[in-house]
C-alpha cells in the first residue's frame, strides 16, 4: 500500500480547507491513480494501492489567484511527513522554470518583470527550505513563494500569448482559428442573432439524440432544422453535435431495455448517427460524434463498452459523410475523475486507443468548464492550461476547446439542477467582470496554440433552459454581458 504524508500548517487552516479530499497522486507519465485521502492531527495522508514515487496535486488557496491546482515535484514515499506548502512551492517553481527554459529556447523574449518575480519566488522558497524547524516562518515563506511563482506564471503566459499572436497576425490575414458558441433558440431572436453574428464566425449546433427522439420512432427535427437554416442563410461555419453523450442519462431512456444486448444497442446508436449525419450532409462540415466517452456511465456500460461504442459511432459517421471532419468531445481533459478509481484509461489514453483502432479521427474537442461541480474541471492557471493543450497536441490531431465559467454564484432557476457553482476558485468572486477577465486570458492563449483550430463558448444565453448556471453570453433577461466586449475585441 503506497502512502504519502504531508504536514499542514497552521492547524486552523484545515478547518477552512474543504478541498483536502480532492488531492490525488500522479505518476511520472501523468496518470492519475485512485487516491484515498484522510486528515488527522494536521497530517494529510494520500494513499494508493501500490508503492512508488509520485506527484501529489491538490487545489490550494493562493492570495490573489483563488484556489488553483498545485502539484509537487516527484516525491518518494517515506515515514516522515513532507511539509505540504513547501513541496507545493517547490513544484510550482519547478513548473514555471521548466516552461521558462522551454519557451526561451524557442526564442520567446522573456520580460524583466518575470525574472524579478521568479527570483523573489526562489528567494522565498530558499527561506522556507532553510527554516523548516520554525513552522510559522517556513509556512509563510512557502506561501509567499507560491504566490510569487503564480504571478511569474501569469507574466510568462501573457508574454507567450502576446508574442505568439503578433507572429500569427504578421503571417496570416485571418483569425488563427474558429471562434464560436453553442446555439439555442435565443439565437433566432432579433437581439440574439445580432449579438451572435457580431461575435462569432462559427456556430456549434447541439444535435442531441435525447431531444430528437425521446420516444422510440418519434422524431422532432424542426428546432435543429431552424438553427441549421439560420447558419446556412448567414454563411456561418457550422459544427454539429455531440450526437450522443455517454454520461449517465446521456442516451434516450427507451434504450435502457437494450443495455444487456450490446450488439443491438450499438446498432440502434449507429443508425441514429447515420440518420443525423445524412440529414445535414453538405450543411454541417464539422461533427462532434459523441461526448464524455472517457467518463462514461450511460446505461451502466463499462469502460471497454464505452470505448467500443465510441469507435463504432465514429466509423458510422465517417461511412455516411467521408468529406466532413469528425471530432470526439472529451470532458474533464485533465482526468481528475480518475482519482475515484472507476476508470482505467486517462482521457488521453482513451483517445489514443480510438486512434490505434484505425478510425480516421480528425480532432478532439476538449471541455474546460471552470467553477462547476460535478462536471467541471478543477481551477488552474493559464500556464497549466497551456501545458494541457501542448500535451494533447502530441496526438497530431486538430483541437477544439469549449470554454465555460459563471458570471455569478447566485441561484440560476433555468440551469440543470445537477450542477452547482464553486465559489472562490478565482482571484475574486464570480461576476460578469470575473467571467470576462478569465475568458480574456484563456481565449487568446488557446487560440495561439498551433494545433487549436476552434474555440467555442459552451453556452450562449441564460434566458432559456441551459446546463451550466450563469455561463451564457446573454443574461437571464437576454441582455449581453460584459463578456461580449471581450469576444468582439478578440475578432478584431
Amino acid at each position: 500500500m503506497g502512502v504519502m504524508r504531508f504536514f499542514v500548517h497552521p492547524p486552523e487552516f484545515l478547518k477552512n480547507w474543504a478541498e483536502s479530499d480532492q488531492a490525488y497522486i500522479t505518476g511520472l507519465d501523468g496518470r492519475i491513480f485512485q487516491t484515498h485521502t484522510a486528515v488527522q492531527d494536521n497530517i494529510l495522508t494520500c494513499q494508493r494501492s501500490f508503492s512508488d514515487s509520485g506527484k501529489v496535486s491538490v487545489p490550494w488557496p493562493v492570495e490573489g489567484h483563488g484556489k488553483p491546482v498545485l502539484t509537487t515535484t516527484s516525491l518518494r514515499e517515506r515515514e516522515e511527513p513532507y511539509f505540504l506548502s513547501l513541496e507545493l512551492a517547490r513544484g510550482k517553481l519547478a513548473q514555471v522554470r521548466d516552461q521558462w527554459w522551454s519557451w526561451e529556447q524557442g526564442h520567446l523574449s522573456i520580460p524583466t518583470n518575470f525574472r524579478e518575480a521568479q527570483t523573489e519566488a526562489f528567494s522565498s522558497f530558499a527561506e522556507a527550505s532553510s527554516h523548516q524547524d520554525d513552522l510559522d516562518r517556513c509556512d509563510q515563506a512557502a506561501r509567499n513563494a507560491i504566490a510569487k511563482a503564480c504571478e511569474a506564471a501569469d507574466i510568462l503566459s501573457h508574454a507567450y500569448v502576446t508574442q505568439r499572436m503578433a507572429s500569427i497576425r504578421k503571417s496570416s490575414s485571418h483569425a488563427p482559428s474558429l471562434l464560436g458558441s453553442a446555439t439555442d433558440v435565443s439565437v433566432l431572436t432579433e437581439t440574439g442573432s445580432k449579438v451572435f453574428l457580431d461575435s462569432f464566425n462559427t456556430a456549434s449546433v447541439p444535435i442531441r439524440w435525447t431531444d430528437i427522439e425521446p420516444e422510440e420512432g418519434i422524431y422532432n427535427w424542426q428546432p435543429i432544422d431552424d438553427m441549421i437554416n439560420f447558419c446556412h442563410e448567414n454563411r456561418i461555419i457550422t459544427r454539429g453535435g455531440p450526437l450522443l453523450s455517454l454520461r449517465p442519462d446521456g442516451l434516450p431512456k427507451w434504450l435502457k431495455c437494450w443495455a444487456v444486448d450490446f450488439l443491438n444497442l450499438a446498432s440502434f446508436v449507429c443508425d441514429f448517427v447515420d440518420t443525423a449525419v445524412s440529414r445535414y450532409t453538405g450543411l454541417v462540415r464539422i461533427w462532434e460524434v459523441s461526448s464524455a466517452g472517457n467518463i462514461g456511465g450511460a446505461l451502466d456500460l463499462n469502460e471497454e463498452q464505452s470505448l467500443s461504442l465510441t469507435a463504432r459511432t465514429l466509423e458510422a459517421a465517417i461511412r455516411t459523410d467521408s468529406d466532413s471532419q469528425f471530432f470526439l468531445r472529451i470532458e474533464q481533459p485533465w482526468g481528475e475523475y480518475q482519482r475515484l478509481g472507476k476508470h482505467r484509461l486517462s482521457p488521453y489514453q482513451f483517445v489514443d486507443a480510438i486512434i490505434r483502432s484505425n478510425v480516421a479521427l480528425n480532432g478532439v474537442s476538449l471541455d474546460i468548464n471552470i467553477g462547476y461541480t460535478p462536471r467541471g474541471c478543477f481551477s488552474r492557471d493559464m500556464l497549466s492550461i497551456s501545458k494541457l493543450i501542448d500535451q494533447w497536441s502530441q496526438l497530431g490531431l486538430q483541437i477544439h476547446v469549449n470554454l465555460c465559467c459563471p458570471s455569478s454564484s447566485e441561484n440560476d432557476p433555468l440551469a440543470h439542477s445537477s450542477l452547482s457553482i464553486l465559489e472562490n476558485v478565482c482571484r475574486a468572486p464570480w461576476s460578469e467582470e470575473m467571467q470576462s477577465e478569465w475568458m480574456e486570458k484563456a481565449i487568446p492563449l488557446i487560440m495561439s496554440k498551433p494545433a487549436v483550430t476552434g474555440v467555442f463558448l459552451r453556452q450562449f444565453s441564460d434566458s432559456v433552459p441551459h446546463p451550466f448556471p450563469h455561463a451564457g453570453l446573454l443574461d437571464a433577461d437576454g441582455r449581453p454581458k460584459k463578456l461580449l466586449e471581450t469576444l468582439q475585441q478578440q475578432r478584431k
